[in-house]
């Protein structure tokens, strides 16, 4: 039995009101604050670390639409905005597999900061969720602790962009929580310095890597074939090779993966080599222990390199995201949840808040979307059962164990969280309840705010 203590009752001061407050930065939080802020209600952006973009800048994934192929459509919008933004303030690189620009993670907490500016959003950096308010089954906001101790945050909506459902979950909203022998692999990321560009991209050119590798090293894929013949930045044989020289454990044969772009100045970033299992992102003892483990298999993964890899005998460790990246924890139960049907043959809803490409990628399974093949996302799926003036955005909204392995990915969390964003603001706007707002004025405002809806 855990032992507990007694809290004396307290007074809480306000800190902050507003019509629409977002718990959480991310890629879903972000689009969602500046999308309901562009349909011209107070917003306010609660973030727990001190910059936006979540697992952008936080985590270090630069990769935010590496799926984009010539035939990829897209939903456009503010995820689009992102890497042209990114582009124009000198913040983005052409990405290595695709038609898309990866987004430097350091350079992006300006682009954010930039972005949460000019939408007159009231930004809230440094506060922590810890609990929701609540008037029976409605939420009106949220109590925060910072180093200016506790204080309440009031808001007529609330978007939960946590990635966790950490403020449904509180609030009483039923939640699904993957099994943690089930969820997706946690990843620690890092970036090399030191690196020889061309003596890299040769050695990339003398042995090009395939989607096809991926099943040949690390994972068990599925794909519908055509995904086996394409380039991948994939870097598995240095570690196999390690593994049978015992210059690595075999234990870590969970090591490998993908390189993002390699730089002029020497840098390579975005090394999505590290992957931890049965990390569980809502227990801070798994997410201690695994941060620890993720940075010590990076260094053995720096070793492997430097022996291994034409161009990285001198690589450095550079950084580390500033947090672990995860994949995979608690989703609602939503009013409708997403099926593996819906992201496999191109799902169509009447209550569309976006489109999505067909790119699955997760649970074994890994599709690119090279035939011009969409899904909708419904606003539906953004709607917690039983608890009232809450939505969620991000990788937490409802859905199946396959479709999950869609709408986590960065992009679509940009939809969703725009679909949010509007759909809160009309709600405070026209006084109506989330579950009955006016989905085809939230369609019209999200045309107009560039998002391709059907």
């Amino acid at each position: 039995m855990t032992r507990t203590i007694s809290e004396p009752a307290r007074e809480t001061p306000v800190a902050h009101e507003t019509d629409v407050l977002v718990v959480g930065s991310g890629p879903g939080g972000l689009s969602a604050a500046i999308a309901a802020a562009r349909s011209g209600v107070r917003v306010a952006l609660l973030e727990r670390f001190g910059c936006f973009g979540g697992n952008v800048t936080v985590v270090g994934v630069e990769g935010f639409a590496w799926y984009r192929h010539e035939q990829t459509v897209e939903a456009g919008g503010i995820g689009r905005e992102f890497e042209e933004r990114a582009k124009e303030m000198g913040a983005a690189v052409p990405e290595s597999q695709s038609l898309s620009y990866e987004l430097d993670s350091e350079g992006f907490k300006l682009v954010a900061d930039r972005l949460v500016e000019e939408a007159g959003i009231h930004p809230m950096l440094h506060r922590q969720f810890v609990a929701p308010i609540m008037n029976g089954n409605s939420i009106e906001g949220v109590i925060v602790e910072s180093k200016a101790g506790r204080e309440a945050v009031l808001a007529k909506r609330v978007i939960d962009a946590t990635g966790d459902a950490d403020v449904a979950h509180r609030a009483g909203a039923p939640t699904i929580k993957t099994p943690l022998e089930d969820m997706q692999a946690a990843s620690v990321m890092f970036h090399l310095a030191g690196v020889d560009k061309q003596a890299f991209l040769q050695g990339v050119k003398d042995n090009p890597q395939t989607y096809k590798d991926w099943e040949n090293s690390t994972w068990h894929m599925e794909t519908d074939g055509k995904e086996d013949e394409m380039f991948s930045p994939f870097l598995g044989k240095p570690f196999d090779q390690a593994i049978k020289d015992g210059v690595i454990p075999a234990e870590l044969k969970t090591i490998g993966g993908t390189w993002g772009a390699v730089h002029d100045s020497g840098e390579l970033t975005y090394m999505n080599l590290i992957h931890l299992n049965e990390c569980d992102g809502t227990d801070p003892e798994s997410l201690t222990k695994f941060e620890m483990e993720g940075r010590r298999q990076t260094l053995a993964a720096i070793d492997v390199l430097r022996k291994y890899t034409p161009g990285c005998e001198d690589a450095r460790l550079r950084n580390f995201g500033m947090s672990i990246g995860i994949r995979d924890t608690r989703k609602i139960d939503a009013s409708y949840n997403m099926t593996e049907e819906d992201v496999r043959y191109e799902g169509r809803f009447e209550d569309s808040i976006g489109i999505y490409p067909e790119f699955i990628d997760g649970y074994g399974i890994l599709i690119l979307p090279t035939t011009g093949r969409y899904m909708h996302i419904p606003y539906r799926s953004l709607l917690p059962k039983k608890i009232e003036n809450l939505l969620v955005a991000g990788r937490a909204i409802g859905g199946d164990k396959i479709s999950h392995a869609a709408t986590r990915n960065m992009s679509c969390c940009a939809v969703t969280g725009q679909g949010a964003g509007v759909a809160a603001a009309l709600s405070v706007k026209q006084d109506t309840p989330l579950t009955d707002v006016n989905v085809s004025a939230v369609q019209q405002e999200l045309s107009r705010q560039d998002v391709r809806v059907h």
